[in-house]
């Protein structure tokens, strides 16, 4: 049985597991707090939840060391926006939380999960990012920051594991997602049938294996692998929704 691995299991990781467990994948989830891991074990009986805190280099270690043999790894780690607006008007710690936060969790994923790839001799994994990670938009230029490193490592780490037989890989999420904190009442079922990433009839297999996130975003999505990047067809974002910015 194959597994997925996902980081970041309270919104988009969460229909990730879902939608790969449905297919007959063994699937483990990891989140800072309890109640997202609750969530995630709710909508998922038979998922695995580990609560850590990729910023901390050891908590990873500890969670591929008890997750045991994976497949698939996905990160989709994020952070609560600390400052919005221009970079003229930005106090001195703008950066921190991206630069100082995200940053090092994310290259903590991709440094100790690609080394378990490349001692297990194959597998896939893939980081999730924004929008910004192409271009600097005007009020997240922190944002930015941090999504055009990530897109530079993960280029760098798609190079390097080719010969390891692993598969390395940017996905762009150039899009909008409904996030569980902006909607009330059945919150998983609307987020799991809007976030559906069809997948392009020319995106290679080795991309993002069956990476379907059940319901709509409302543009393209972009895929950066070791192939070059791959356009998404648009899906119309439903109306009457109140979408969270993710890039």
């Amino acid at each position: 049985m194959p597994t997925l691995l996902v980081f970041g299991a309270r919104n988009l990781g969460r229909v990730l597991a879902t939608e790969f467990a449905a297919e007959g994948w063994r699937v483990a989830g990891v989140a800072r707090s309890e109640k997202t891991i609750r969530a995630l074990v709710s909508d998922v009986p038979d998922a695995v939840g580990v609560i850590a805190d990729a910023s901390d280099a050891k908590d990873v270690e500890r969670v591929f060391g008890d997750v045991g043999d994976v497949d698939l790894i996905v990160n989709a780690i994020t952070t609560t926006p600390g400052f919005g607006g221009p970079i003229h008007e930005a106090p001195p710690d703008a950066l921190e939380p991206y630069i100082g936060e995200l940053l090092p969790a994310i290259f903590n994923v991709l440094r100790v999960g690609g080394r378990v790839l490349v001692e297990r001799g194959s597998g896939t994994l893939i980081q999730v990012t924004g929008g910004s990670a192409r271009r600097g938009n005007p009020g997240r230029g922190p944002w930015a920051a941090a999504a055009f490193a990530t897109r530079a490592l993960v280029q760098a780490q798609a190079a390097e594991l080719r010969e390891h037989n692993v598969h390395a890989a940017l996905l762009i999420v150039d899009a909008v997602i409904e996030s569980t904190r902006r909607r009330s009442g059945s919150r998983t079922s609307r987020l799991r049938s809007r976030l559906r990433c069809r997948r392009s009839p020319t995106q290679s297999s080795t991309s993002t294996p069956r990476a379907r996130a059940g319901g709509h975003t409302s543009c393209s999505s972009r895929r950066r692998s070791n192939a070059g990047f791959r356009k998404t067809p648009g899906i119309p974002w439903p109306a009457g929704t109140a979408p969270w910015p993710s890039g």
